[in-house]
């Protein structure tokens, strides 16, 4: 199978994880802030990939610097996760699980960065 977006275009085979976290390959934030990304992910319902197809735009690569204490992680979300993709609309019902789960990662990568 291929993904086709809604612009039609065929960038990439098979579906779309829900859940796209990028850190670049573990180089733009540190090894604790990956893993509870990562775990929060592992502990939902919800397909997931670290550092596959997206592994961090120009903003995860250019001021991610875990060295000097500075984090990105990027995520992409599926569109089908929050709407219907044939008809482009906004579908409430279907973020209701999501909400929790971004709420746990984002948490969970606050908690990792404090020293």
């Amino acid at each position: 199978a291929m993904y086709i977006g809604q612009t039609g275009d065929n960038k990439f085979e098979g579906q779309l994880p829900i859940l796209n976290i990028g850190t670049n390959g573990g180089s733009s934030c540190s090894a604790s802030i990956a893993a509870a990304a990562r775990g929060v992910a592992e502990a939902s319902r919800y397909s997931w990939v670290l550092d596959g197809r997206f592994r961090g735009g120009h903003i995860t690569r250019h001021y991610g610097r875990p060295d000097e204490n500075i984090h990105a992680v990027q995520l992409e979300l599926a569109q089908r996760a929050y709407m219907d993709e044939q008809t482009v609309v906004f579908d409430r019902a279907r973020t209701s699980g999501l909400v929790t789960v971004l709420r746990s990662m984002l948490e969970g990568c606050l908690q990792a960065a404090t020293p």
